[in-house]
């Protein structure tokens, strides 16, 4: 297995930075051992010396320039010269000693005290690993946030880290390539047409920002090109994709390994729109299979400076979209994975939507969520946008949901409860036109319950069906995964949101079966409403 140095040295000697700027203290001298042929070490006797030849030589040469710092003290002795780098924007990428991890709480001498904090202010990035098998992505990240943002970037390594393994899945950091280009320039561009013309087994990993920034339907149009699987990315805070349509295979695993199972076969993973990836459950293996090639597309360059893996361009996916599908009409390039490319007079896919299978039921007066959403999809109009938060049915909303039209899907990007109500009042009053549903948990639902006085005060068009289950589903999930099934304060019995609803102003009614759920749904109110539904607890993935 190398080691974390190694690994850091191979990749600093692939991206040209090759010398070092610096005036070394015991922590640095671990990083600083077993230096490659090729690299020049150049002295400064201050810090402030040292980053102002380093300043001089990135911008002379165009190219970010390496800088070695000392702990705390010589960062501190370096942040005079750091405004001059800042202010002319020189893409210095700096490494910075600390003390070894197990001495940093203690504050042992030469412990640089919450380093990114220290020198935050000044530069564009900072941090410091969790663990030494980050350092080489950390590095990395360094590297592409100093080039894509023409800024410095810090990073603090303890120095017990270089020496330790670097962890089957460093190598891959080792290939990274990660460019911008607001549109794709003519090397660019042939770079991406050729990978993807030239793919035998592609598939397309398509993020929320495809749909937030109004590129459904080209979407739709370059995956049937293709004609491969199409993912949606996981955390998916908006729809990118028909969920039925036949190339869809659903929301990607939020785990490393069962990413990598979902790609094999594939000799090309194109991601437009997402990070790589919002990784949640810790289930560890390759981030990909053997010989599978990963581009990644987005306009956010943290997301494609901070990824473990593969090729990034930070560019306007609705230019890359374009350009793809003008090479692959021009080469004639189709799919070799059987999914069709083509679509009916109707523009659905010439081989029909997915059907729906049927919702399963359970015993006793509880409905399965599966009964709820399928009678939402029956109920509801075609055009209806859904506001959903309930984390602990997210597998069965993907089974029953038909969803085929841009902004019909949003979800909590980053996982933290209280976007749900209050975000549904948001989509209603901006889209007073089109019916609005929020889709809300018990557990989600407490923590933005007082959005229904809003809704009720603006007399908000909007249906929250409240799904009611007396736990934190998600949890109790979380708990069985984490071999910890017994934890305490998972179950909220006892709450009524009939009653909460209506002391908020908003008219509100407890359902006991499909039948009457269906008939309250196909109601059609002119102000807020609240559904609560008593249902089963399943898994949510």
């Amino acid at each position: 297995m190398p080691s974390v140095r190694r690994i850091s040295h191979e990749f600093l000697r692939r991206q040209g930075l090759t010398t070092v700027f610096g005036n070394p203290g015991s922590n640095e001298l671990p990083f600083l051992a077993d230096l490659p042929d090729g690299f020049r070490y150049v002295l400064g006797l201050h810090e402030g010396a040292v980053v102002g030849m380093a300043d001089g030589y990135a911008q002379a040469t165009g190219r970010p320039a390496l800088v070695n710092l000392h702990a705390a003290a010589g960062s501190g002795n370096a942040m005079g010269a750091l405004t001059n780098a800042v202010a002319s924007r020189t893409p210095l990428v700096i490494v910075a000693g600390q003390q070894v991890r197990s001495a940093v709480g203690p504050e042992a001498n030469l412990t640089n005290v919450d380093a990114p904090a220290l020198m935050r202010p000044l530069v564009g990035w900072a941090a410091e690993p969790a663990c030494a098998q980050d350092v080489p992505r950390a590095l990395a990240q360094a590297v592409f946030e100093a080039r894509l943002q023409r800024r410095p970037a810090y990073l603090s390594v303890p120095y017990d880290d270089w020496a330790a393994d670097a962890g089957e899945n460093a190598p891959a950091v080792l290939d990274r390539r990660v460019e911008r280009a607001g549109v794709p320039g003519g090397e660019q561009g042939r770079r991406l047409a050729e990978a993807v013309a030239g793919a035998r087994r592609p598939a397309l990993v398509l993020g929320g920002d495809i749909d937030a920034d109004g590129l459904f339907e080209e979407a739709v149009r370059l995956a049937e090109r293709l004609g491969g699987p199409v993912w949606a990315a996981p955390s998916l805070f908006r729809l990118p994709f028909p969920n039925r349509h036949p190339q869809f295979r659903g929301v990607l695993p939020a785990g490393i390994e069962p990413v990598c199972r979902a790609f094999e076969g594939h000799d090309l993973v194109l991601v437009l729109g997402a990070p790589v990836f919002r990784y949640h459950e810790y289930l560890p293996g390759r981030y990909l299979p053997e010989g599978t090639r990963l581009v990644q597309v987005t306009q956010d360059a943290s997301a494609a400076a901070r990824a473990p893996m593969g090729e990034a361009l930070v560019a306007d996916p609705a230019a890359v979209i374009e350009l793809l599908l003008k090479t692959l009409a021009a080469t004639g390039a189709t799919a070799t994975t059987g999914a069709t490319a083509a679509t009916g007079a109707s523009g659905a896919p010439a081989g029909g939507y997915r059907p729906v299978p049927a919702p399963p039921a359970v015993d006793g007066p509880r409905l399965h969520p599966e009964e709820v959403f399928a009678a939402l999809r029956d109920e509801q109009p075609a055009d209806t946008a859904y506001v959903v938060e309930s984390t602990s049915t997210n597998a069965a909303w993907w089974r029953q949901m038909d969803l085929r039209r841009p902004g019909s899907y949003y979800f909590p990007a980053a996982g933290g409860l209280g976007f749900g109500l209050p975000g549904a009042v948001g989509v209603a009053l901006a889209q007073p036109g089109r019916p609005v549903v929020g889709v809300i948990g018990d557990g989600s639902a407490n923590y933005g319950i007082t959005a229904l006085w809003t809704a009720a005060r603006h007399r908000v068009p909007l249906t929250v069906v409240l799904l009611r289950n007396g736990t934190y589903g998600a949890l109790r999930w979380f708990g069985g995964l984490l071999g910890v099934p017994d934890a305490p304060g998972l179950d909220i019995p006892g709450l009524d949101f009939t009653r909460i609803a209506q002391g908020y102003g908003v008219p509100a009614r407890h359902v006991d079966g499909v039948e009457e759920l269906r008939a309250v749904l196909a109601e059609r109110p002119d102000g807020p409403r609240l559904v609560q539904v008593d249902t089963a607890l399943t898994t949510p993935s």
